[in-house]
């Protein structure tokens, strides 16, 4: 099932964004004594939230069998959005040429969603952000040792709650809520701090012919795109690990 969410890009199980042959050329390795995981995303990638979820349950049923840093980088689905982002009705009905049609979308998300164990409101969704500012945030909250926990809740904010996901108010909410204390939160989104850094990793993705999210690079080389179910991500991680072993 493929679905369209706010670039127009093609969005589905998988993966958000037109379809295009990926390189294996290597991105972002790191020398450490597990793997790394680097998982590109955007928090408004309905797929991403989900994939989340299942990479969880691959990692329960893998266990000990392996030993992952799981690193979340920047993809910017929509990087020509106001800055101020766009009200969700008025621009999905202008995008999908009417409501019912945008609407009809949600619904194929939600049902997706529901067996991810996660309920979809966007209902609750006014506007649709420009995620800039939260990239940003989730690099804040890697160097603070937090990520999980600010792009767990920057995607429960979004598609649980209908909060705006660019806002800066919102974000330093979401960031003390994360573990990241309200001053240095707050300090941060009002400067410009980490702003390379997401531009840095949109020119990685561009230079690597990736154009699709959740994409999940293994120990430097891309391996997958999309939100497969935990049984099927469990057995292509540890395959790869396999593989990565090997002298």
């Amino acid at each position: 099932m493929n679905d369209t969410i706010e670039d127009g890009a093609v969005c589905g199980p998988e993966a958000c964004g037109p379809t295009t042959q990926q390189s294996e050329r290597e991105i972002g390795a790191k020398p450490v004594a597990s793997h790394h995981l680097i998982v590109l995303s955007d928090v408004i990638c309905p797929w991403c939230f989900m994939a989340k979820r299942n990479l969880e349950k691959a990692l329960q049923i893998l266990g000990p069998k392996l030993r992952v840093e799981i690193t979340w980088s920047a993809f910017e689905l929509n990087p020509a959005m106001p800055k101020d982002g766009m009200d969700r009705h008025e621009y999905r009905s202008k995008k999908f040429g009417s409501w019912n049609y945008s609407q009809s979308l949600d619904a194929q998300v939600a049902e997706a969603g529901a067996s991810a164990g996660i309920t979809f409101r966007h209902d609750l969704i006014a506007r649709t952000p420009n995620t800039f500012n939260a990239h940003r945030l989730i690099w804040l909250a890697q160097e603070e040792g937090v990520q999980d926990a600010v792009v767990e809740s920057l995607f429960r904010a979004y598609f649980t709650q209908g909060q705006d996901v660019g806002d800066i108010d919102d974000l330093v909410g979401i960031a003390t809520q994360s573990g990241i204390a309200k001053d240095r939160a707050r300090a941060f989104m009002e400067s410009t701090d980490g702003t390379d850094v997401v531009r840095r990793d949109a020119q990685m993705a561009i230079a690597c012919v990736i154009s699709a999210v959740p994409t999940f690079i293994f120990d430097g080389h891309v391996l997958f795109s999309g939100s497969l179910k935990p049984a099927l991500m469990a057995e292509r991680l540890l395959a790869a690990a396999v593989v990565n072993a090997k002298p």
